[in-house]
């Protein structure tokens, strides 16, 4: 058995020799490639974390000391090493094992959710509960990347802990990894201040060049050595006190820098961290996304930070690409911008994934990439549209929620012209809860004024992108699907306002629609399967209209006109139900005195389990004989006699 193998707690990992822990680190690197390359997942950031996260478990001893991820996708290694070696097959899969911290998997895991930012604030309020509860021998260490530093709510959990004064001081550790970069490079005053404290130097590398003159220098070596030595305690200080800046001005202690990727030196730095008795310390650690995989490291855009399925040799992609929403609207801001040189791009440290790269490079002055900080881009953009310039903001969708109020309040209120774009909206699949897009629509629905579109397919996509940058004085928001973008799906005819009719009952009239039975709204991706409920319902005696309103908020009056001449509505759509379209079409007919009855065919109100979109699309109750017994259960009693007759 390798040592990997032997790993069913974090004690083994403590009982391991220092050279026993370096073929360990090995091994690891060798399992983390051999099975992401199957499953996908987030490579680069945790071969970057192997050495640091031995070493946090070899000097604390979790749970008893509790350890959180900011963000979790660099969580990898410490499920290896607390027992969960024999399920990482399952990875990303459903009802396998999740791609970040869970609970339920495992007394080890605190923090589920994978949004940056946050675990300083965990640490803080597991900190004073322990203090408050007597529990004075609980350590709280925090993993959190430079990247997630960008992001303003970890300063704001800085702020408190730096000034926390009480007695007995709260045993906090915060490991600073710091690979310059979340997703791409790391940007902002920030990460030029790591820059700054990576450049200086620490106690330990002055004293490691010490070593090396004493091995190739001879007596003259030795004696530079004795002397650096001999200032040990001066020169620590000396260091110390240069390099922690703003730390120091928090009221933080400061180790570092050190090498995350030397095994006994982040033990060294740990130990002084878990005696430092005056209060919270920081460690930082350098390390190198995708250490030790040649492919990783040569990839200068993400350095592997999430992949799909590869050749674990090559690092190349096994599955042949097909073009993705992603793809469409970055090609389509490109051609937007050529056209007119009012629209500028943010996003929050995310330029690659929402498909903003050929943009920077055509157009590096009008891009701004923010960091994480959600609620800086969007109050940002307000203030690019009141100064004459047509912001679009890139976010994915999971994340939006974070800048709600700066949408409402900053963006709405002044009635300022910003196009939001969310990508990765609604089922998202193998990143589990906190990933899927499924809020949007339902907080979107309560800003004044504001105008929705949900693409069906490419050209749409392109189409509404284009419309939504015209509006001037209200925000619009474009939200499509994760993945490759279906077949486009032509309509039969459009009506006056924007609603696209894509079938109706055989031998009717496109004109004349009294005589269809149930209205089908379909909402963005969903349209094939609301042409496919439309088939089944044929089947069942049932006729059926089938339309994309393009434009969902506010609903569309064609929408309402037509509601009322059907005898049911079915509105499908891969949100939230609750205060999703469908509940806002119900509303809006009930406003009309229409009784016609609506059928919410959306996401269940609770958090999605993570497997492929299609596995989850029919959890949540969305694939094609689901959605037809909801409609069969809710069909007005005229129709049920017919269907039943």
């Amino acid at each position: 058995m390798t040592f990997l193998e032997r790993i069913a707690s974090p004690a083994d990992v403590r009982a391991l020799s220092a050279a026993e822990c370096q073929v360990l680190a090995k091994e690891i690197r060798d399992y983390l490639i051999s099975i992401v390359s199957t499953t996908g997942g987030h490579l680069g950031p945790n071969l970057g974390v192997v050495e640091l996260t031995t070493a946090i478990h070899r000097v604390f001893e979790s749970p008893h000391d509790t350890i959180l991820f900011d963000v979790g996708h660099q969580a990898y290694v410490h499920k290896l090493l607390t027992g969960r070696y024999n399920d990482f097959p399952t990875l990303r899969q459903r009802h396998g094992m999740s791609g970040y911290p869970s609970r339920a998997e495992s007394e080890h895991d605190v923090i589920e959710n994978s949004h940056a930012s946050a675990a300083l604030s965990w640490a803080d309020g597991i900190a004073k509960a322990y203090q408050l509860r007597g529990e004075l021998d609980r350590h709280v260490v925090t993993v959190i990347g430079d990247g997630a530093l960008t992001g303003g709510m970890a300063w704001e959990a800085l702020n408190n802990i730096g000034a926390d004064k009480s007695e007995p001081p709260r045993k906090m550790v915060i490991v600073v990894n710091d690979n310059g970069r979340s997703y791409a490079p790391t940007v902002g005053g920030f990460a030029q201040h790591l820059d700054h404290l990576r450049t200086m130097g620490s106690y330990e590398k002055i004293l490691s060049w010490g070593k090396e003159q004493l091995q190739e220098s001879g007596p003259p070596g030795r004696a530079v050595y004795s002397a650096i030595h001999g200032m040990k305690r001066g020169l620590k200080d000396m260091v110390s006190s240069r390099e922690a800046g703003m730390f120091d001005e928090l009221g933080i202690k400061y180790i570092g820098p050190v090498d995350g990727h030397d095994l006994e030196a982040m033990e060294r730095a740990l130990h002084r961290a878990k005696k430092y008795e005056y209060g919270p310390v920081i460690v930082h650690a350098i390390t190198q996304k995708g250490r030790g995989y040649a492919p990783a490291i040569q990839d200068e855009d993400d350095q592997f930070h999430a992949v799909g399925v590869i050749d674990p040799a090559t690092g190349k992609a096994t599955t042949k690409s097909s073009t993705s929403w992603t793809q469409v609207f970055g090609e389509e801001i490109v051609k937007a911008a050529r056209k007119r040189t009012d629209i500028v791009a943010i996003t929050a440290a995310m330029l690659k994934p929402v498909g903003l790269d050929k943009f920077a490079h055509e157009f590096p002055e009008r891009v701004f990439d923010v960091g994480i900080a959600e609620q800086h881009a969007v109050t940002s953009a307000a203030g690019l549209s009141y100064g004459g310039l047509h912001p679009v903001v890139c976010l994915y969708a999971t994340f939006f929620g974070r800048a709600f109020d700066q949408l409402l309040m900053d963006v709405s209120l002044h009635n300022q012209g910003v196009t939001f774009v969310l990508d990765r909206a609604g089922v998202t699949g193998p990143d589990g809860a906190s990933h899927h897009g499924i809020w949007d629509m339902a907080m979107l629905q309560i800003v004044p004024n504001l105008r929705l579109a949900a693409p069906r397919d490419a050209k749409r996509l392109a189409e509404e992108f284009n419309e939504a940058i015209e509006i001037r004085d209200i925000p619009t928001v474009v939200r499509f699907s994760r993945g490759k973008v279906g077949s486009d799906i032509d309509a039969l005819t459009r009506t006056s306002d924007g609603v696209d009719i894509l079938a109706v009952p055989q031998g009717t009239d496109v004109e004349n629609l009294e005589s269809a039975d149930i209205l089908i709204v379909s909402v963005g991706a969903l349209a094939d399967r609301a042409l496919a409920v439309k088939e089944a319902l044929a089947k069942k005696g049932l006729s059926a209209t089938v339309v994309d309103p393009r434009w969902v908020l506010p609903v569309p009056q064609s929408v309402l006109d037509m509601a009322a001449e059907h005898a049911l509505v079915a509105v499908i759509e891969d949100g939230v139900k609750v205060g999703g379209i469908g509940s806002q079409i119900r509303q809006d007919l009930r406003d009309e005195l229409v009784r016609t009855g609506v059928v919410e065919l959306g996401v269940p109100d609770s958090f999605l389990p993570h497997g492929t979109r299609e596995e989850i699309l029919s959890y949540a109750g969305l694939d094609i004989d689901d959605m037809v017994e909801k409609i069969m259960d809710m069909l007005p009693p005229e129709l049920l006699k017919r269907v039943s007759e």
